[in-house]
């Protein structure tokens, strides 16, 4: 999602509106992971993948009735049929897609929040419409669609920004607090049942960071490998000769000196 915010932050100038699409649960092969986004504005244009180009049609029409109901729902992609016209993935497995008529303020907040502050790593988690599609895999299935709900956030501190109210005098809250934060320490997103319903935690940890240590030629094209990949880039050399903004134009920190 991070790798998506100069194409928001683009779309928000034209003042677009902007449907999203989240990978949550996967089975057998898969493109691309849980976490994985797909963006799509009102005027058509998409950024951003959940399938690697198997579903993406299918995707954006999901996301543009989104925007017309206000509303989200989980849809599961299963295996493509050529013979009955059905989409899904060719590869052979499942993925369960959140569609959402807008990016959650939530998700936007850890984006932004992660993208430039290796300490403000959180977890967003979203409660899915009841009736959403539930394991064992089965073929291709169309959830319910339900309002938007508030997101919770859980910090990496432990801290959490609202409460799944179950009445069981916080356990719940407990559990999800413990939930997210084994989530973040895997860097990973995906689907738990707590408290009688199904949650989207969505791990948005601290931004990796590469430093490389001589502003040789391999480390340009390196930096901008890690760049790509949403790494913070760090390039050390104590040569100015070597280590300058017009050999490395893209760092994100550019140190002249050993340290």
């Amino acid at each position: 999602m991070r790798e998506l915010l100069p194409i928001i932050e683009a779309w928000a100038q034209d003042r677009a509106g902007i449907a999203r699409a989240v990978v949550i649960r996967t089975y057998g092969s898969s493109p691309r992971r849980e976490g994985a986004t797909m963006l799509r504005a009102d005027d058509g244009r998409i950024s951003g993948s959940v399938s690697g180009g198997c579903i993406e049609g299918a995707a954006a029409e999901h996301m543009a009735q989104a925007r017309e109901s206000g509303e989200q729902r989980v849809v599961r992609f299963g295996i493509s049929d050529s013979e009955a016209w059905d989409v899904g993935l060719a590869c052979g497995g499942t993925i369960d897609v959140l569609v959402q008529p807008a990016i959650p303020a939530a998700v936007m907040g850890a984006v932004r929040a992660t993208a430039g502050d290796r300490t403000a790593a959180r977890v967003v988690i979203t409660v899915l419409p009841e009736g959403s599609p539930e394991p064992p895999v089965g073929g291709s299935q169309l959830g319910p669609a339900a309002p938007v709900g508030e997101s919770l956030v859980v910090h990496e501190d432990g801290r959490l920004a609202g409460s799944l109210g179950d009445g069981t005098d916080g356990a719940a809250d407990a559990a999800l607090v413990e939930a997210s934060l084994a989530a973040l320490s895997r860097g990973t997103s995906g689907v738990i049942e707590l408290a009688g319903r199904q949650l989207f935690v969505e791990a948005f940890p601290a931004r990796p960071r590469l430093v490389v240590v001589g502003a040789v030629a391999i480390a340009a094209v390196l930096v901008g490998l890690a760049r790509d990949l949403g790494y913070e880039t760090v390039v050390i050399d104590g040569r100015p000769v070597f280590a300058t903004r017009e050999r490395f134009p893209h760092v994100d920190q550019l140190i002249v000196g050993w340290l």
